[in-house]
Parts: C-alpha cells; sequence; structure tokens
C-alpha cells in the first residue's frame, strides 16, 4: 500500500468515524431530531438505540485489527437502511449524508476486503 493511500484510507476512516460517533451518540442521547425522525420511521424507539450502538460500535471496530472489514460492512449495510428509509418513508430532501456515509464505509470495507479471506483461512486452520 502506498503512503498516499495509507494515509487516504486513515483519513477516511478519521472522518466516517468522527461522523458515526455523533450520531450514535445523538441517537443514545434522545436528541429530539433523532427521536422524530425514528417516530416517523415507524418502529420504535428501541430502533434508535439498536441503530445508535450499532453505530458506536462500527466506527470503534474501523480502528480495530483485522476487524475493520467487519465495521465498516455493519455502517455500510446501516446507511443502505438508512437510504431506503429515506427514499419510502422520510423523503430524499435528507438523504446525501446517507449516500455519502455509505460511500465512505464502502470504500473503507474494499481496501480491508482481505481480512475477510484472513479469517476464513484461520477458522479452516
Amino acid at each position: 500500500m502506498t503512503n498516499l493511500r495509507k494515509y487516504s484510507l486513515i483519513a477516511i476512516k478519521t472522518l466516517a468515524a468522527a461522523a458515526f460517533l455523533a450520531a450514535g451518540a445523538a441517537k443514545l442521547a434522545g436528541a429530539d431530531m433523532m427521536v422524530q425522525t425514528f417516530d416517523a420511521i415507524g418502529l420504535g424507539q428501541w430502533f434508535r438505540v439498536l441503530t445508535g450502538v450499532i453505530e458506536i460500535s462500527g466506527a470503534l471496530l474501523l480502528f480495530t485489527p483485522r476487524l475493520q472489514v467487519f465495521g465498516a460492512s455493519l455502517l455500510a449495510t446501516t446507511m443502505l437502511g438508512a437510504i431506503a428509509s429515506h427514499l419510502l418513508i422520510l423523503g430524499t430532501a435528507t438523504m446525501l449524508p446517507s449516500v455519502v456515509l455509505f460511500t465512505l464505509t464502502a470504500i473503507i470495507a474494499y481496501a480491508h476486503r482481505d481480512q475477510i479471506l484472513t479469517l476464513t483461512r484461520q477458522v479452516r486452520a
């Protein structure tokens, strides 16, 4: 991995982690905007709390050796759910952050895709 690629990936991880830590903390703290958003989705406030836990856990996994691909995949999947919620329920006006965060986490997952093969080989051995 070249230095430019390495430092670019660190910058992307840092940006994504900061965004997910902030969003997850807002969900867990019960920020009014988050409560209202999850009311509109209609699955209940337990789903807001679960999403907050997933976002914080995924953000921490982005910097956990050998587990970055899982954190990024978890967060990318969460953002796909957010995009679907915007398209089907909330409206597309505020969808851009979800699309950007999906893109960032997909890049991180792709960059660490070798971790899946490494873990698979270790389990088989």
